[in-house]
């Protein structure tokens, strides 16, 4: 299931469910280009190029966050957070679940339901209960990311 800050950012950039990166990264450029703000002389024309821009590069980096080769990249951080850390905190807001783990790193989920949501806080956050029903189930992106210091101390 996919939430609609994905399909907003997709159809924005005219990604597909299986653009890979490379090709998004095209896209981006080519929609950057067109939408410059120093390609306008009208500071109307100029300020609405500013907030298309904005917004391309909102949907870019959050794409390039979600993406399958971008959790291949991570996928070993990822792992070690999900198999040794505790859930520390969640937020969940619009079927997006927002984890914090006590390694300090940071995730957010998408699409996922209430009654997902439910079972996962009746179990108290559990990580058991989140690998197996959340964490390998939902599209996600890292938030904040574990520093060398930070998961050594």
């Amino acid at each position: 299931m996919s939430s609609k800050k994905i399909l907003d950012s997709r159809k924005l950039l005219g990604a597909m469910p299986r653009t890979d990166l490379k090709e998004l990264g095209l896209l981006y450029k080519g929609l950057m280009k067109k939408h410059h703000p120093d390609r306008f002389q009208d500071e109307g024309e100029r300020v609405k190029a500013e907030e298309v821009s904005k917004h391309l590069i909102d949907a870019y980096h959050f794409l390039v966050s979600i993406h399958p080769e971008t959790h291949a990249t991570n996928k070993e951080e990822f792992e070690r957070t999900a198999t040794t850390s505790v859930i520390s905190d969640w937020r969940y807001k619009a079927m997006t679940l927002h984890l914090i783990f006590g390694d300090g790193s940071e995730y957010e989920y998408f699409g996922v339901p209430q009654n997902v949501y439910n079972k996962f806080v009746n179990n108290n956050g559990n990580l058991r209960f989140a690998r197996r029903h959340i964490l390998s189930v939902f599209t996600y992106r890292r938030l904040k990311k574990v520093g060398p210091t930070e998961a050594e101390s």
